[in-house]
């Protein structure tokens, strides 16, 4: 049963901050990007009480879900965004190496689920996806994920529509496109596709009926204005993005992005918090650039509202955490991944 935000506890709050957390249980799409430079910019203790206010009532129980992803197509994309190593325009691009065939992708996600991850995530570095062979596997690796039981997503660039309505056809829970910046610092960091076509690739897999998985990077040198209007974007989608990746940018030598200073964990505790308020019933992934946070970095964003990890010793290219650190994290924490909460 799904309570309305006006019948939800509030138990512990002050009255103020219930009248507050019930306005935010709302869903919104109409936050303006100055409403969310205050919240940004909020002192960090009232914004984690504001944050973990709205997440204990929107999502009760502190449950993560465990996701793994997988490249099966790596370097070579014709894109050139300044962030990344599989970009051909970048000397860092690691083309060379084979997709992996559908046979090998399911072990890996039957390897992952018996690790204890519920989502296998699979990329393509592409700029679109490929008709013909490669989508065909594609397809199939979809329908053999689910088969297994677990959610399937897919990150593969731009499609059709006729594309996105096979996918669903197939099974696929979720579609991956992040919008990566602000509107306003896109294209500093990308000039191979518009911030309109990230919009209308949206719109397709909206159109097909699977669920949305956007999200964006910080550390890319954007400003404070930057993250608030990446987040009112997000916010403004109707409805929510059911997933949403905070990533911190992985400086990779070969990148345009590689003297970036790495992103302080605060920074990214508090755009965690902040996607929380905005989209409160959204999974708030945290995504790459975790390892750099530390454990007590990761904590706090999980108390912020994060309810998501990708779970494996690799991002696509770039490490993550291994298993058995991120069991003792979530101990740690006393967070029971969501998968065991419902078996």
């Amino acid at each position: 049963m799904t309570l309305s935000p006006a019948a939800l506890p509030t138990q512990g709050l002050t009255q103020d901050l219930a009248q507050i957390v019930r306005h935010e249980l709302e869903h919104r799409h109409d936050w303006s990007v100055a409403e969310i430079e205050v919240l940004l910019d909020l002192p960090l203790m009232d914004l984690l009480w504001r944050a973990q206010s709205v997440h204990r009532q929107a999502n009760p129980g502190y449950r993560v879900q465990l996701a793994s992803l997988l490249s099966v197509k790596t370097g070579g994309c014709e894109e050139d965004c300044a962030y990344c190593p599989q970009s051909m325009h970048n000397s860092s691009d690691l083309d060379g190496r084979p997709n992996l065939e559908v046979a090998p992708v399911l072990e890996r996600a039957r390897a992952a689920k018996e690790a204890g991850a519920q989502r296998f995530c699979m990329g393509w570095a592409w700029r679109e996806i490929r008709e013909g062979a490669p989508f065909e596997a594609m397809l199939k690796m979809v329908s053999g994920v689910r088969e297994l039981g677990m959610e399937a997503c897919v990150t593969a660039g731009m499609l059709t529509v006729p594309q996105a309505q096979r996918l669903a056809e197939a099974g696929l829970t979720a579609y991956n496109h992040n919008l990566d910046t602000s509107p306003e610092h896109y294209d500093q960091i990308i000039s191979t596709r518009t911030y309109q076509e990230r919009l209308e690739t949206l719109a397709r897999v909206r159109s097909a009926g699977i669920s949305l998985c956007c999200g964006g990077i910080i550390g890319l040198g954007e400003s404070g204005r930057d993250r608030a209007s990446l987040l009112a974007v997000l916010a403004g989608l109707e409805p929510h993005p059911e997933s949403v990746p905070i990533n911190a940018l992985v400086a990779v030598e070969g990148t345009p992005l590689e003297d970036q200073q790495p992103v302080d964990p605060l920074e990214m505790v508090r755009m965690v918090a902040v996607a929380r308020i905005l989209m409160p019933y959204s999974r708030v992934r945290l995504s790459a650039g975790r390892e750099a946070l530390g454990r007590e970095g990761q904590l706090l964003c999980l108390l912020a509202g994060a309810d998501s990890i990708f779970y494996g010793d690799t991002l696509l290219t770039t490490a993550n955490p291994g298993v058995t650190e991120d069991q003792e994290l979530l101990a740690a924490a006393g967070v029971v991944p969501w998968d065991a909460l419902v078996s």
